[in-house]
């Protein structure tokens, strides 16, 4: 008998949750809606390591077939302003009529550290025990709009595992919110009432994207300010241009605590998924949104190569002092790193 207060299966089972597999055992998993190897699929598609690229690449391009089948919600909003809570109560209302939800949560990274709690799991308790339910928090790191780089292939992935409601919070309001938008089909700001100059404090762009504003926390003693708040969005919103779609966003309020205010969310949605399926504009924005993707995969691959090329990985400090010591303008030092990087024929 071992000394061991461990399990002794415990070593081989993790090991073997840790081993990479070939595609096609990870392909097989997603395909049959297995969550745990759907969950080390994404692992591998989200690896730095050289080593599973081609694995990573494999599976992508067996789940990209099978993916597009699903309505995909981006949801954003100020740290605090109840995501998790509003994802937890809408995700359990829509598993009880029937769909399968994927909740794609991006937590915020350390810029020193580059690490990130991972907490959405135990934020969203109840949700996260139904099997129609899939929650897979991942880092943010850099990425812009606070989407993981890789967000938009577990969308594929998810969606090819047979989840039929892709949910992405994001990690809250940015400069670069453009980023989920370009991956999902309806794009909701979730805000809070009371909370200063109600539209000082949200930036311009990100109320033009977002296809429905909610005003959550409307309960107890902040039902008035809630109130005020979506008549002051909804004042806002038509100063605005009208979307191309055919879609005019509102302002909605909501507790997500006590559950009130989200039938009329869920009707809002529903709305905007049949005037944009009847009309072509869903279609024509997944074709938008795959060409941006290709553009921009084609800019960070590039990006990539010419930071890890061994000649500017040399000269690249030395010009850079170069231009802090006035001795060479940025422009200039620029088009000579570009002239190394890709010389002319």
């Amino acid at each position: 008998m071992s000394d061991s207060p461990i399990n002794p299966r415990f070593n081989k089972d993790w090991k073997r949750s840790k081993a990479l597999l070939p595609a096609a055992e990870y392909i097989a998993g997603i395909r049959a809606g297995d969550r745990v190897m759907l969950s080390r699929a994404i692992t591998v598609v989200e690896s730095q390591q050289e080593s599973h690229l081609p694995i990573a690449k494999a599976i992508v391009e067996a789940c990209l077939p099978l993916s597009g089948q699903s309505f995909r919600i981006g949801i954003t909003g100020a740290p605090g302003a109840g995501k998790s809570t509003l994802i937890e109560q809408l995700g359990q209302q829509l598993i009880q009529q029937g769909h399968h939800i994927a909740v794609l949560a991006v937590d915020p990274s350390s810029q020193i550290s580059q690490g990130s709690i991972l907490g959405d799991k135990t934020r969203m308790t109840s949700l996260s025990t139904h099997e129609q339910a899939f929650i897979r928090p991942s880092p943010a790191g850099s990425s812009l709009g606070g989407v993981a780089q890789k967000t938009r292939e577990t969308i594929l992935l998810c969606e090819a595992a047979g989840f039929d409601t892709i949910l992405v919070e994001t990690v809250g309001v940015g400069q670069s919110e453009v980023a989920v938008h370009s991956m999902v089909d309806f794009f909701l700001l979730l805000l809070l009432p009371g909370a200063g100059d109600e539209l000082q404090g949200i930036k311009r762009g990100i109320v033009e994207m977002a296809d429905l504003i909610l005003v959550n926390k409307a309960d107890r003693e902040r039902i008035e300010l809630a109130n005020k708040a979506r008549q002051a969005y909804n004042n806002a919103l038509h100063l605005f241009p009208p979307k191309g779609n055919g879609w005019t966003p509102t302002a909605l309020t909501c507790s997500a605590l006590e559950n009130k205010g989200l039938d009329q969310l869920q009707a809002s949605i529903r709305k905007f998924q049949e005037l944009t399926r009847n009309n072509g504009s869903l279609a024509a924005k997944r074709h938008g949104q795959a060409r941006y993707w290709l553009y921009q995969t084609i800019d960070e691959h590039l990006r990539s190569l010419f930071f890890n090329h061994p000649d500017i990985k040399t000269q690249l400090p030395l010009f850079e002092q170069a231009v802090l010591d006035n001795q060479r303008s940025p422009f200039e030092a620029a088009h000579a790193l570009i002239r190394m990087f890709a010389p002319k024929p």
